[in-house]
């Protein structure tokens, strides 16, 4: 099956002779094309959930399966290679390169893959033509706005066509118009290429353009509502 399932997963720590459960019996499954939203109070397991969803964590209970592989099964290597290949991350703060322009933010994803082809760089361009940066390819990080910079890591984020986008409170530093660009930008890309995509976040104003809403309490993952996304 594609996309990312978990299934009944947890995550518990040992602190001597207590045991604290950072996720508790989590099943969720995220399908090619969803685009699906995860609130809750700090504290409540989000970053948990997203570390074990990006194969940066493993679960101490449970299976997470992505594209059918289970993670379990993976070397160190193998996870490695599954993270750059089938996982795009969006983080709060943009964390591009200061010394790559624009276009090179997205080829030196490919880099690490082996050599650039000029197939790569016609789809840099097309990536960033599609999150408005079509003019800005030659510019430095310093020469961009925050939402200019954020853009560009939505458009590298699905640089190596990955099956999985996780977005980890993506706007946290924009303003709400700029918040509303960015994550609308994430729904377009999720639906037109088929990616499955969970974003962590605290805006809820934000929640209009996801298929579904769950709640974290506490380590439980709760299923809220199915609202209409934006197309």
């Amino acid at each position: 099956m594609n996309g990312i399932q978990f299934e009944n997963v947890s995550k518990y720590y040992k602190e001597g002779d207590n045991t604290f459960i950072a996720l508790n019996d989590v099943s969720i499954s995220v399908n090619p094309g969803e685009f699906v939203a995860v609130i809750g109070p700090s504290g409540s397991g989000k970053s948990t959930f997203l570390s074990i969803a990006g194969a940066l964590l493993q679960p101490s209970e449970g299976n997470v399966t992505i594209n059918g592989v289970h993670l379990s099964d993976l070397k160190q290597k193998d996870l490695s290679k599954l993270r750059l290949e089938q996982i795009g991350f969006i983080l709060q703060t943009s964390n591009l390169v200061p010394y790559l322009t624009v276009l090179d933010q997205l080829l030196v994803v490919k880099k690490m893959k082996g050599s650039i082809t000029n197939e790569d760089k016609l789809f840099a361009k097309e990536l960033l033509e599609e999150v408005g940066l079509g003019d800005k390819l030659k510019k430095f990080p310093d020469q961009l706005s925050g939402g200019e910079r954020q853009r560009t890591a939505v458009a590298r984020a699905f640089m190596n066509d990955p099956n999985i986008i996780l977005a980890d409170e993506p706007t946290a530093s924009l303003d709400t118009q700029r918040a509303f660009e960015i994550v609308e930008l994430i729904s377009k890309g999720v639906k037109s290429r088929n990616k499955a995509a969970i974003m962590v976040t605290h805006d809820e104003r934000l929640l209009k353009y996801c298929d579904k809403v769950y709640q974290m309490n506490d380590g439980n993952l709760k299923l809220l509502e199915e609202p209409v996304a934006v197309r």
